[in-house]
């Protein structure tokens, strides 16, 4: 009988099989490193050899059509991000992405040959979106780099020449959350070429803000805006701003600004009409108790920040005219009731009573006193301090009781016996608000003056000053009934209730913010 060769032919097949598998096993893992990570082979990821260095390969594409070419040493095994460029969240981005700069480039915003920037992109998604649909010169700054999409840059310092690139991208509503708005739309006015375009995104959607936003970019006309839906839950809404930088310096409207000074005449801007429409009723009849209407006034005040977005400013400015002592409005309303969407302000406090000069000593970083009457031109005064007796208790309450502060002309000098006059200087208050404030800057102003309102907002209007301000808060001073002798008028002040509420009137019909103090 001749021996069997069963179990040497079964044996042969299993140590095939088992060779086949571990073959098997190191292709796909082979195909793995190289064409999902973007990594080289080494020993540790059971290759036999390495790939070159210089060596590029393809990522598949995010997008719709076309497929993007990275270096290998795009994503290095050291980098801790590399997670992030093969996570969904990355594809989404990217694929979001593609699909805006498609249809810029399918409009003639953008063209393949197009040197692009991107500003303020922490992982660099919209600049792989860039190169991925053929925009190969683009690159990406942030103030932390990732290389080699982006490098170490920021919007407000950006890192290049002049008129250096062709189209300039910024997403993420960057924008909307930087410190420094106006250094951030300069640095991307004055490194994008003139006739290039910049796209930015906003999350912003009111007019308010819309026309703020325009206000940073003189150098450029608008083109174009549109709303889009967003690719994420942190940026669902987002307003789509395409701008052309022009050679000359232009509003937002498309006009050229012309040299020199403009004309003190100014109009108050459609934008800020729409928000007085939207404000509390004004007070038609005299309240008989003032000092319990503004309790319960106040709660009914709409702010201006409660009803639009104030990130697109220059600066955040509160000008407390009539400040009295720092805790009389600044501590204890402004700082603490005021809505300031967390942004910075510089308080002004003009205050010309030197009884209270002291204590601001020790505000000098959050406020600048201006020791001195505003007034409509600068020149000496009489500043009389006259204890109303209606408003006693008050001001033992708020002051300590020091009396209310007005001034006057010196030549027309004639003080009660219970009063105390002092010679102070005032300035001209129109002119130096033009001075010290622009266009670009969020004002608010809170003025408390004794009667001289009626002299200082027709100089606001006569100088044009009236359009710097965004809110004011006035306090209008008439003969009002006394809350220590119920039936009695106060003899301090000349003007009626009714002369007040035409002041207020007038100013609203103007296009001005503003409400009523008490």
């Amino acid at each position: 009988m001749e021996p069997t060769a069963g179990k040497p032919s079964l044996l042969r097949n299993i140590l095939a099989r088992a060779l086949l598998f571990g073959l098997f096993v190191i292709v796909v893992r082979f195909a793995y490193v190289v064409t999902i990570t973007g990594e080289s082979c080494n020993l540790g990821d059971f290759c036999f050899f390495s790939l070159p260095q210089n060596l590029n390969f393809v990522i598949p594409s995010a997008g719709a059509g076309v497929s993007a070419v990275v270096g290998n040493e795009a994503v290095p095994r050291s980098n801790p991000r590399r997670d992030i460029y093969t996570s969904k969240e990355w594809i989404k981005a990217v694929h979001f992405y593609s699909s805006i700069f498609q249809d810029l480039i399918s409009q003639g915003y953008l063209s393949p040959h197009s040197k692009s920037l991107c500003v303020d992109t922490p992982f660099g998604q919209d600049v792989f979106a860039l190169k991925e649909i053929g925009v190969e010169d683009s690159v990406g700054i942030f103030k932390k780099a990732a290389k080699p999409l982006v490098i170490k840059g920021e919007g407000h310092q950006i890192p290049f020449n002049d008129n250096s690139f062709e189209f300039i991208f910024s997403g993420g509503a960057r924008l909307d959350i930087s410190a420094r708005p106006s250094d951030f739309a300069s640095e991307i006015a004055r490194t994008l070429k003139p006739e290039g375009f910049a796209v930015v995104h906003i999350k912003a959607n009111d007019t308010y803000s819309f026309n703020s936003f325009l206000d940073l970019f003189n150098c450029c006309k608008l083109v174009k805006m549109l709303e889009i839906d967003g690719f994420d839950s942190s940026m669902p809404y987002i307003r789509e701003i395409i701008l052309k930088k022009e050679i000359e310096i232009l509003d937002h409207r498309g006009r050229k600004v012309p040299d020199g000074g403009s004309d003190n005449m100014c109009s108050v801007p459609g934008h800020k009409r729409e928000l007085v429409r939207k404000a509390e009723l004004l007070i038609k009849e005299e309240p008989l108790k003032p000092w319990i209407t503004l309790k319960k006034n106040i709660q009914k005040v709409k702010y201006l920040p409660s009803m639009v977005d104030i990130s697109f400013k220059n600066r955040y400015v509160y000008v407390d005219v009539g400040a009295r002592s720092y805790g009389s409005s600044i501590g204890s309303w402004f700082r603490k009731q005021y809505p300031k969407q967390n942004k910075t302000f510089h308080v002004y406090a003009i205050e010309a009573d030197k009884a209270f000069h002291e204590q601001y000593e020790s505000k000098k970083k959050h406020v600048t006193l201006l020791p001195y009457a505003a007034w409509v031109r600068n020149e000496t005064l009489s500043f009389e301090i006259n204890g109303d007796p209606g408003q006693e208790e008050v001001n033992e309450l708020k002051d300590k009781g020091r009396g209310m502060g007005r001034i006057q002309p010196v030549k027309s000098r004639g003080s009660e016996l219970n009063s105390e006059v002092d010679e102070i200087q005032g300035f001209d208050f129109a002119e130096w608000l033009k001075n010290t404030v622009t266009e670009r800057d969020f004002v608010v102003m809170k003025m408390d003056v004794e009667g001289t309102e009626f002299d200082l907002i027709p100089r606001l209007f006569e100088t044009g000053a009236i359009c710097l301000i965004d809110e004011i808060f006035l306090e209008c001073h008439y003969n009002r009934w006394q809350r220590c002798c119920p039936g009695q008028r106060s003899t301090k002040y000349e003007k009626n209730y009714g002369q007040c509420l035409e002041l207020f009137t007038s100013l609203r019909e103007s296009g001005v913010l503003v409400h009523q103090w008490w």
